[in-house]
């Protein structure tokens, strides 16, 4: 049995979150570079060279990519064989969190009572925390702070199972079109099929995990993301909604069995900040 004490858990969560607030990772800096080449707009490209070089003063200067910083979501896998030691892991993951954004100087937007006083918890806590238990004796974490813009342009459909694949691709472009410009293209976007209504959503949101770029391993669902990647870049919206021929970077879709009843669609938008970091202790 292998100990994970939770100073170290807190440390790193708090590196991690600052981090992805702070540097564009490779496959993003990659994307935007390849978009600027293929751009057909001169306002998009414009645009495209704003957002490269704002990725490039946030690293120098050390200042969030985006003012947004947004919630923390942090993916747990931990292994059957490791023991967490010196307290509690949720209360070592909220620590860091904490110290993260309170020490990095990063936007809290975190706010009790959504409906009524919406009082700012001023530390950005609690943390949205999604616990998996895995084989090994290591923990692994992912921090992927979510911004309100593109969040707030998600949606979740359960569809009649007759809509089938034509349906789902419809929902998906109906959603970017409506997120326009306030969900801040050019997007990253994370489909969600089956399973039921709540694993739909998570199964979206873990889909933006995926490096830029990555190929599906299953070519069906392949077909499926770029298809709805040309549909979605055949809308015009472009850079920041100002018109153009790159509206989406990617799309990633992950799938689950579903009941014989039921075809749920959720997609979960990320803007051109597609922020995370991940560690393993």
């Amino acid at each position: 049995m292998r100990e994970i004490h939770t100073q170290s858990i807190a440390d790193t969560v708090s590196r991690l979150v600052r981090e992805a607030c702070t540097y564009l990772t490779d496959d993003v800096r990659c994307a935007l570079e390849s978009a600027l080449e293929r751009e057909a707009s001169e306002l998009g490209r414009r645009v495209l060279r704003q957002l490269l070089q704002n990725a490039c003063i946030a690293a120098e200067e050390g200042v969030p990519l985006c003012q947004d910083t947004g919630l923390a979501v942090l993916f747990i896998e931990l292994g059957q064989d490791a023991h967490i030691v010196g307290g509690d892991l949720s209360a070592a993951l909220n620590e860091g969190v904490r110290r993260g954004y309170v020490d990095g100087l990063l936007r809290r937007s975190c706010v009790v009572e959504p409906c009524h006083s919406r009082t700012n918890t001023g530390d950005n806590t609690p943390a949205i925390i999604h616990t998996r238990i895995v084989p090994g004796d290591q923990l692994r974490i992912v921090a992927l702070p979510k911004g309100a813009g593109a969040e707030n342009k998600s949606a979740l459909a359960m569809l009649e199972p007759s809509k089938g694949w034509a349906g789902v691709v419809d929902f998906v472009v109906e959603v970017v079109s409506k997120g326009g410009a306030g969900a801040c293209p050019p997007l990253v976007v994370g489909v969600g099929l089956g399973g039921n209504f709540e694993q739909v959503a998570l199964l979206a949101k873990t889909a933006l995990l995926r490096p830029l770029g990555s190929p599906a391993k299953d070519p069906r669902l392949g077909g499926l993301e770029d298809h709805i990647e040309q549909r979605c870049n055949a809308l015009g919206i472009g850079p920041m909604g100002l018109g153009g021929t790159v509206t989406v970077l990617d799309v990633f879709v992950e799938e689950a069995p579903c009941h014989i009843a039921s075809l749920p669609v959720a997609v979960n938008l990320q803007c051109h900040a597609q922020r995370h970091r991940e560690a393993r202790l």
